[in-house]
């Protein structure tokens, strides 16, 4: 059993013996959601270091950190892939519903495509408070998890071939854009993700290299951390509080497990 195996099981606390399959994908989407947050403390830092096999088990394995996308979506990719599954990586297009169009830093989310006996889906831990929790069918078969209902819908723009679209339990009361995708342009290592990396650590208008930004989707329902604030979105409705910077640095550490000096 190699090493990144066997920690990103410890770290989302799969037993060594659980299968790594299609059938009990729910399982690992949910305890990889509950277990490693959306965070972008490494970007406000401005870490640039190159996305590999080797620095992302060393900041999300074994720093117990969370990251962004291209971090979140690329260690479960390797456990994946590790675990004989037929994955690739792809690129994607946040759709920003203030801007009412695709986000100006461009093809710079990521994400995972699964195949299994000629079928199509789409797995994604690394979008924030809107995570599936489950692989989404390609052909357009709509699914329900605790976070929503989500559906691939093929649909030709710049940015890609296909759209996700999703409706948010306690949040949306109708269908919306999440991302634009592109199956066509497979990324071939994680490497290749370093390029969307620097745009997101140095791009004007990144919406994540200004203020820190804490996100987790649990079994409950979700919760976002800002310095200023914390929600969290369940059943009871939505509940937020304001906050200051020591209470921020609590938060961090009671609901997400990271330290802040």
């Amino acid at each position: 059993m190699s090493n990144l195996n066997q920690l990103f099981r410890e770290r989302i606390v799969l037993p060594i013996s659980a299968p790594v399959t299609l059938a009990n994908m729910d399982q690992i989407l949910e305890l990889t959601a509950d277990t490693i947050p959306f965070e972008n403390l490494c970007t406000l830092s401005g870490d640039l270091n190159e996305l590999n096999e080797g620095n992302l088990v060393e900041k999300i394995l074994l720093k117990n950190e969370g990251g962004l996308c291209y971090d979140l979506n690329g260690i479960l990719y390797l456990f994946l892939k590790e675990n004989g599954l037929d994955v690739q990586l792809v690129r994607g297009s946040v759709y920003v519903p203030d801007l009412k169009g695709f986000s100006p830093t461009g093809r710079t989310h990521a994400a995972i495509l699964l195949k299994e006996e000629g079928e199509g889906f789409l797995i994604d831990t690394g979008f924030g408070g809107n995570l599936p929790l489950r692989p989404v069918p390609m052909d357009g078969t709509e699914i329900s998890s605790p976070n929503g209902d989500f559906r691939v819908k093929q649909n030709d723009s710049e940015f890609g071939d296909y759209i996700l679209e999703m409706k948010l339990k306690y949040k949306d009361s109708d269908w919306r854009i999440g991302y634009a995708f592109d199956s066509r342009e497979p990324v071939e290592n994680v490497s290749d993700l370093s390029e969307m990396k620097k745009i997101i650590t140095e791009h004007p208008q990144s919406p994540f290299n200004k203020k820190p930004l804490l996100t987790r989707v649990t079994p409950d329902g979700s919760m976002v951390l800002t310095e200023t604030s914390f929600t969290q979105w369940t059943e009871d409705g939505v509940k937020k509080k304001e906050i200051d910077s020591e209470r921020f640095k609590e938060l961090a550490k009671e609901f997400y497990n990271i330290e802040l000096k």
